[in-house]
């Protein structure tokens, strides 16, 4: 589930990137020390480039080209100095040994970790790809890509989602991708914080922090605290903010503040995990290079895939991004009253960390094991189903703003009681807060007893997204395309709907066997027909695997953007009919579509 650019929306960047790329990287740890220990925040400065051609894409290229002008500006600064002749030759140094030294070090190290998939890779020569030896072979590479580290588990779970370019059961086995990342030390994060605030105490900063991570991941780990009355106070005083030379904002936001006590969660970005994965992307990129001049792998176009991977990290390498992620999901949800995001408080957060709105509610994960278990309420569960489902299709449809990892984690539901006329939530964030630490401390079957009284006392499901650091927007063309094919499969002209992904695919000329492909998706098209007219609930997840899978066999290279689409889809359809089993995702689609019409 990961967006895409074009090349031609990253012109800008690569520009930039031609004067100062060397050795493969364009950030180093000078960057880093730069942004923490030279200047300010960085909280509210990034703002959407001119030049991007999605809201997504305008934030990624304003992010590079920050870091490109501030390491060129401070290599400038030392080579002017006093010291300019030492800066001179550390630099050249640096990027002409030192760092392929490392490089070549993170290769060793990655070969001793793949060496098992090397040797072991015989096995998938005989039998398809559910016979034994292959799905040996594919836990084995989930293994060896768990144990490399951050990029190549972001790897692993980029290709589980592209069923069209792999087999359905080596993307089930990624799809089981945990993080190993180690918990970074309580010491490394108070030193990154103390920094970011400009050299303040710890202890000025917070009230209170929880020194043991809530969770840690690939590329962070998050911490819940409560911020520093004074902290929040002063934010705003200007001459306070002067008065600490190393504390100066360029701007000052009208973002949001915390509430004093309020308890917040802080993102912090591991050490070291930025050159590590420039460095395994620069080794990425040499191996798709080697391997695309494979015969038969042309269609694959693997270079263009690593190039999109390596945007997909950088959007995570900031973590401003995912703050204004969320801020404008808030904004598409401002009339929702049952849909809630974390807000994001900008004026505390940087590239490396991300202060945000602690959601205190029931993870979804929970109420889905009382479902199979048979002791979640119905009406309980068709009201979250209905709620799920219209949110996605606003973001699919309307907003064009579609959150890239909606699996069962990432969405929380907290209980709240309506006004009368049923248009406002009246109940307070104590009140939420106390309901949903009352329902997470309960046994299942003691939960499921006091979901049903708090339903037949009329209250309502909340539900929360969080972790928005990837989005999935479609840019000018893709809408279209995308719309073109909606309407096809709507009609149940699947012929012509065939005819579309070859023709708006990336390389139509590699397309095996395009008539066979188009009268494939006319027949899969027409039981999907058949069934709507006998009334039956049709699967629009089973429909869209089943294209996928012919996508990969007759080689239909489609746009990472729709992919991604068909995988939130295929996603969120296994939420709502986990939670209602009756769920027809394909004529809610429909419906929605005809009330609220498609933006253009």
């Amino acid at each position: 589930m990961f967006h895409r650019f074009t090349i031609r929306s990253l012109r800008p960047v690569l520009k930039y990137n031609k004067r100062l790329t060397i050795s493969g990287l364009t950030l180093s740890s000078s960057v880093i020390i730069y942004h923490l220990n030279n200047t300010k925040i960085r909280n509210d400065i990034l703002k959407p480039d001119q030049n991007g051609v999605t809201y997504e894409n305008s934030l990624f290229i304003s992010s590079q080209k920050e870091l490109i002008e501030e390491e060129a500006q401070l290599r400038r600064q030392r080579i002017n100095s006093t010291f300019g002749v030492v800066y001179r030759i550390k630099y050249l140094l640096k990027d002409y040994i030192w760092e392929p030294l490392l490089t070549i070090g993170r290769f060793l190290e990655l070969s001793v970790i793949f060496l098992p998939c090397i040797i072991s890779y015989p096995l998938t020569w005989f039998g398809n790809s559910r016979s034994f030896g292959n799905l040996l072979w594919y836990k084995i590479l989930r293994i060896a890509l768990e144990n490399a580290g951050a990029s190549f588990i972001k790897l692993g779970q980029w290709a589980g989602s592209r069923t069209d370019l792999f087999s359905q059961e080596l993307c089930d086995e990624l799809g089981n991708l945990h993080s190993n990342a180690k918990q970074h030390s309580i010491g490394y994060t108070k030193e990154i914080l103390s920094q970011s605030f400009g050299g303040l105490p710890f202890d000025e900063i917070f009230e209170s922090f929880n020194e043991k991570p809530i969770g840690v991941g690939a590329i962070a780990q998050v911490y819940l605290a409560t911020l520093s009355k004074r902290l929040i106070d002063e934010i705003d005083d200007v001459s306070f903010i002067k008065s600490k030379r190393h504390w100066f904002f360029n701007k000052i936001s009208n973002d949001p503040k915390p509430s004093p006590n309020q308890v917040v969660a802080i993102k912090v970005m591991h050490p070291n995990v930025v050159h590590t994965i420039k460095r395994d992307l620069n080794i990425m990129r040499f191996f798709a290079n080697c391997i695309n001049y494979i015969p038969t792998m042309e269609w694959v176009a693997l270079p263009d895939e690593v190039r999109n991977f390596d945007i997909l990290m950088n959007l995570q390498l900031d973590l401003r991004i995912e703050g204004l992620n969320l801020k404008k999901f808030q904004e598409n949800y401002k009339d929702d009253f049952l849909i809630n995001f974390p807000k994001p408080f900008l004026k505390f957060s940087n590239r490396f960390i991300l202060v945000e709105e602690f959601i205190n509610g029931i993870s979804m994960s929970k109420l889905l094991e009382l479902k199979v278990n048979n002791q979640l309420n119905d009406d309980v569960s068709k009201k979250l189903s209905d709620k799920i489902i219209d949110s996605f299709l606003q973001m699919l449809i309307l907003n064009n703003f579609i959150h890239s990892d909606l699996h069962p984690g990432n969405i929380f539901v907290r209980f709240v009681k309506l006004n009368e006329f049923q248009n406002e939530v009246i109940s307070s964030s104590n009140e939420k807060d106390q309901i949903s630490t009352n329902l997470k401390n309960k046994t299942n079957e003691d939960l499921a007893k006091e979901l049903i009284r708090l339903n037949q006392n009329g209250y309502y499901p909340e539900v929360c997204y969080i972790d928005a650091g990837l989005v999935t927007e479609l840019d000018e063309r893709n809408r279209v395309n995308f719309i073109a094919l909606f309407n096809s499969l709507a009609e149940f002209d699947g012929y012509k709907a065939g005819e579309l992904m070859i023709e708006r695919s990336k390389t139509p000329e590699t397309a095996v066997d395009p008539e066979i492909f188009a009268l494939k998706v006319e027949r899969l098209v027409d039981k999907i027909k058949q069934r709507t007219f006998t009334l039956g609930t049709v699967s629009i997840g089973d429909l869209l695997e089943k294209m996928l899978t012919m996508v990969r066999s007759h080689h239909v290279r489609m746009e990472g953007d729709f992919v991604s689409v068909v995988v939130a889809i295929l996603l969120l359809e296994g939420i709502g009919r986990q939670l209602d089993p009756e769920l027809d995702l394909f004529a809610r689609c429909v419906y929605f579509t005809l009330i609220n019409g498609i933006p253009e």
